[in-house]
């Protein structure tokens, strides 16, 4: 039996996977900010020491 058989599952659950949702410009600008401190913290700090 394949993993990708059925097993009883009902398909309209109203489950969505995180790559099918919508995201927002806050959600972006979230992202950009981590991006960004990340980037600091791992490129920045070890030039200023």
């Amino acid at each position: 039996m394949s993993d990708h058989d059925d097993h009883g599952h009902d398909e309209d659950e109203g489950r969505v996977t995180a790559p099918m949702q919508d995201f927002g410009m806050s959600q972006v600008t979230t992202g950009l900010v981590v991006l960004v401190v990340g980037l600091v913290v791992v490129f920045g700090v070890p030039l200023l020491v």
